[in-house]
């Protein structure tokens, strides 16, 4: 048996509306007690400590959009090095995108995935499947096989499903299995050398624009495909004020339709872009502020249902191409919780409860995967928190393989102190 007792912390737990001063118990994986009851159970009990005193407890932190590259890319990132990296941000879960090299497309990849997983013996790994087969567009996946095997959504991330009967049908046999389909909602046609959002910055700089009319298109299609279908969607990476509207009127009509948004969605723009950063190079792009400040609005009303870090590891040769050549994308475990606190909740623009929510209960509730609570006999994942952590970015010192990240030498209050996965202390600041 083993029991690991979390004392004095203050427990902030959404799920049970639960803000508190108060003791966890960990038993054999899951959650034996909490508050006074964890503490009064212990007192006969040989179980290892942690003096949570001024930290904060909450449920493990799940993020539901991440690229581990393996198989394939292994020179970008790893499953081994991506949940390392997790760990160290606080992450006690990640779901793995699909887009890897075979993709994420049949039993098989899915069973590779989750083995590596288990070797690393890190953070959690929710392996998603894609939409088609090889990503192609065409020809629908092996959607039972691949739920069989452990995969918890669908999605062709990466690339948009163009063609809407396919989506259709993939929506429709997503419901078979009750999970959702996470769409990246692009219309590429409107920008075949598209490379920033189109505007002010895009013509300042003489690149090639994005339109955030792209996003909006596709976005408009798949709300009135789930309608059709009664399908689960999740808009992933949402970006603008216009597609978050949309997903806005869609809950209002009381359509399973979610959405994500990512750390520097919501605390930079298309201005970032000013001297040709590569690694502020992304997609969706970063756009204006009146989107940026719309999105700080859905976290508040709860339009947004996750905060997501579609961490994106690149190599440092291929993010040293110019900037039309340079690949889209960052990584974001491993920064991704202190831009919160410091961004988010230290200014009063959501609760720290709220925060949580995005980043636990929500993602949970999305995939339909275990977590996100911190109620009796739940898994015993649980993240620490120190909110007067001075945290300054080193893409040096990241566990990630890669290093691609615009927030370089930010200086930032609040970050994880430990990583508790299934009962084991997974990570913990040295």
């Amino acid at each position: 048996m083993t029991r690991l007792l979390v004392r004095r912390a203050r427990i902030v737990d959404p799920s049970q509306e639960l803000d508190e001063i108060g003791d966890l118990l960990l038993e054999d994986g899951i959650v034996k007690a909490i508050g006074a009851r964890a503490t009064a159970e212990d007192v006969d009990v040989d179980a290892d400590v942690i003096d949570a005193d001024g930290l904060v407890a909450t449920p493990g932190l799940i993020d539901m959009h991440v690229h581990l590259r393996e198989p394939g890319f292994e020179y970008k990132e790893t499953v081994a090095t991506g949940s390392r990296a997790a760990v160290a941000g606080g992450f006690t879960a990640v779901a793995a995108m699909a887009n890897t090299d075979p993709p994420n497309d049949s039993a098989a990849v899915t069973e590779f995935i989750l083995r590596k997983a288990a070797q690393a013996n890190a953070a959690r790994v929710y392996p998603i499947g894609t939409i088609t087969k090889g990503m192609q567009g065409e020809q629908l996946s092996e959607m039972g096989e691949m739920v069989e095997a452990g995969v918890v959504a669908f999605s062709d991330d990466g690339l948009p499903v163009r063609d809407a009967n396919v989506m259709r049908h993939a929506m429709e046999y997503a419901t078979v299995f009750n999970v959702p389909i996470i769409e990246h909602c692009e219309t590429p046609e409107l920008h075949p050398k598209g490379v920033m959002n189109e505007g002010y910055w895009s013509t300042a700089l003489g690149l090639f624009g994005i339109p955030r009319a792209s996003e909006i298109i596709s976005v408009d299609r798949n709300v009135v495909l789930a309608e059709l279908t009664g399908a689960r969607f999740h808009v992933a990476h949402l970006s603008t004020s216009g597609a978050l509207q949309r997903v806005r009127e869609a809950k209002a009509r009381g359509l399973a339709v979610t959405c994500e948004v990512t750390p520097h969605h919501l605390v930079l723009t298309d201005e970032s872009l000013r001297s040709y950063n590569t690694d502020a190079k992304m997609k969706p792009p970063l756009v204006t502020e009146e989107d940026r400040s719309a999105l700080l609005e859905g976290l508040a009303d709860k339009t947004v249902d996750a905060i997501a870090t579609d961490h994106a590891p690149h190599h440092a040769d291929e993010k040293r191409e110019d900037f039309d050549h340079a690949p889209f994308g960052i990584v974001g475990l491993e920064t991704a919780v202190s831009l919160c606190l410091d961004r988010l909740v230290k200014p009063g623009i959501i609760s720290l409860s709220r925060m949580v929510e995005l980043l636990s209960s929500g993602p949970a509730r999305v995939l339909g995967v275990a977590g996100g609570t911190l109620q009796v006999g739940s898994p015993a994942d649980v993240t620490l928190l120190d909110p007067t952590r001075q945290v300054r970015v080193d893409p040096e010192s990241f566990h990630s393989r890669s290093k691609n990240t615009p927030f370089a030498g930010w200086e930032l209050e609040g970050g994880p102190v430990t990583t508790i996965v299934g009962g084991r202390v997974a990570w913990t600041l040295e």
